[in-house]
């Protein structure tokens, strides 16, 4: 499990802090880590069809109880259906036990899928469907030809009323249509008596159903339930919680499902019951990348959120760690690019929220406030994502605010972003066209969806090419979150991520993604407005 390193660089030099696992630059030592881990993987034939669809795997830098220097190496999931395997760290809990509750509950439930599935697509199941619909057309058909004979012989005795009748003719006549009245209302209670024999045979098969379904959830829900209290994670402190009590006290919910079986708690929870002192962490990831997610074979990545979030932040607890720059408070001083009566630009930098959140009090609304004192709002008209830097109007009136979000909204604001590429773009120019949506297992990261995503589409053109990077203009025609960034990175896309994009691409000291210009017609004088503003890594 533990892989001591036969050589390392004299110029080598320990981090002082570990690694923040949500935002970072690979140690050279964990880069190190990750060839040897992808030599073995590529070495590893048997593997190559399941790992080659694409996986999470992560190495942990770290020194052994008697200070040797090497690394842990460890996979998300399972490989060929087990979570146990020689060079990588064991799970922290195994449920792949042949012989353990898991699995028996498992089968248990398997059993019960077989079940609803037998009833649901078997012959007499078909037969019973079929048998009721084939009534209620029946009775769909003769009631309707009684209803229309009935109109017919209404109509017939109508007009030989118009004649005029007898006293006794006129008895016959109403004789007659009480006779047709009681006959539809027998053929009504004929055929929905019919009916509802076939109904409640149909009925009782579906109610076996539900009774399965019904019995099959709550295994499902005390199995997810007890799995999560079998995982009982360590923090450098050597406290102990289970995964279940880590999200109640972080978030106040059940964990997601598959929740410890991330890399990263793996190796944490390795080095912490044996005593190892981690260094530095890495995960990467091997193979292709999933369908509309953004996935680089045997590129770096940040820990996932929805699950790893929690757990880490637990887990961490007793060492030092990086600051995570995702959180730093930026400075607060916005250069104004266009200020009047009615609204004004300020140039965001980048770490700056548009809008207060969670995590953040400090963003250009709270700090727009302060600046324009004597305006009704002032109110953030657009958003910028947090790492983009650039123009960002403020509405300084509610009447001009509802202006400006018009002309946003019927697309009449013409915007251009500059960006560096983290690759060379074979086209000068075109248009991506990707639909988008939330990643809701890894918010706040996006993906492609064809489905059900919303339409979104960006051109580009470049502005010059250099050092193994591509300079370019992003003119979105769509207004979707982190459309700019997805664009670039996904592989139906330009495939060349934003450089310094730490959710689709590599981290580096910032994301190189600037709103450079805007232009709109100005909501009270009727002016063309355009601004500009410095692109500060061109």
């Amino acid at each position: 499990m533990f892989h001591p390193f036969l050589k390392i660089p004299a110029d080598t030099v320990l981090p002082k802090l570990f690694t923040c696992p949500f935002c970072y630059t690979p140690h050279p030592l964990a880069v190190m880590a990750a060839d040897l881990v992808q030599q073995y993987l590529a070495s590893r034939t048997d593997w190559a069809d399941e790992i080659g669809q694409g996986k999470m795997f992560g190495v942990l830098v770290a020194k052994d109880r008697s200070g040797q220097l090497g690394f842990l190496a460890a996979f998300s999931g399972n490989i060929g259906g087990r979570g146990t395997h020689d060079y990588f760290v064991p799970p922290i809990f195994d449920i792949t036990l042949p012989d353990g509750y898991f699995r028996t509950e498992e089968r248990s439930i398997t059993e019960l899928n077989r079940q609803i599935d037998n009833i649901e697509n078997s012959e007499h199941n078909r037969l019973i469907i079929n048998k009721l619909a084939r009534i209620k057309q029946q009775a769909e058909t003769e009631i309707g030809n009684a209803k229309t004979l009935a109109r017919q012989h209404k109509a017939e005795r109508d007009t030989l009323r118009q004649q005029g009748l007898t006293a006794e003719k006129e008895a016959e006549l109403v004789r007659q249509s009480q006779y047709e009245k009681a006959e539809l209302k027998r053929l009504e209670r004929r055929w929905a008596a019919e009916i509802a024999d076939a109904e409640a045979e149909m009925n009782a098969a579906k109610s076996e159903i539900e009774r399965l379904k019904e019995l099959r959830r709550q295994k499902s829900e005390a199995l997810q339930a007890w799995i999560f209290e079998q995982y009982v994670v360590l923090n450098a402190q050597g406290e102990s919680k289970t995964v279940r009590q880590i999200f109640a006290d972080e978030r106040g919910t059940e964990p997601p499902a598959a929740t410890g079986e991330c890399a990263a708690p793996k190796l944490l929870q390795f080095a912490f019951k044996n005593g190892y002192q981690p260094i530095a962490m890495a995960e990467f990831w091997w193979g292709k990348s999933p369908e509309g997610e953004v996935r680089h074979h045997g590129a770096f990545y940040p820990a996932c959120h929805s699950k790893c979030e929690p757990l880490l932040n637990f887990m961490l607890q007793g060492l030092d760690v990086e600051p995570n720059p995702l959180r730093k408070q930026p400075a607060t001083n916005l250069p104004i690019l266009y200020n009047d009566q009615w609204l004004a630009a300020i140039d965001k930098p980048a770490g700056l929220p548009s809008v207060p959140g969670k995590e953040h009090t400090v963003s250009a609304y709270s700090i727009v406030r302060e600046m324009f004192p004597e305006a009704d709002g002032p109110m953030v008209v657009h958003r910028l994502d947090m790492d983009t830097s650039g123009i960002l109007l403020i509405a300084k009136t509610e009447e001009v605010f509802k202006v400006l979000q018009r002309l946003f909204a019927s697309r009449r604001v013409k915007k251009r972003y500059v960006a560096l590429l983290d690759g060379l773009l074979p086209s000068d120019s075109g248009t991506i066209s990707l639909p988008l949506r939330a990643d809701i297992n890894d918010r706040p990261r996006q993906m492609v969806d064809f489905e059900h995503g919303k339409p979104a589409s960006t051109r580009f053109s470049v502005i010059n090419r250099a050092d193994g990077r591509t300079l370019v203009n992003f003119y979105p025609e769509t207004g979707r979150t982190h459309q700019l960034r997805v664009h670039a990175a996904h592989h139906s896309g330009l495939n060349c991520p934003i450089v310094g994009d730490n959710l689709y691409g590599k981290p580096a000291e910032r994301l190189m993604l600037h709103a450079a210009e805007i232009e709109f017609t100005h909501p009270i004088t009727q002016q063309k407005i355009n601004i500009t503003a410095t692109v500060p890594f061109a």
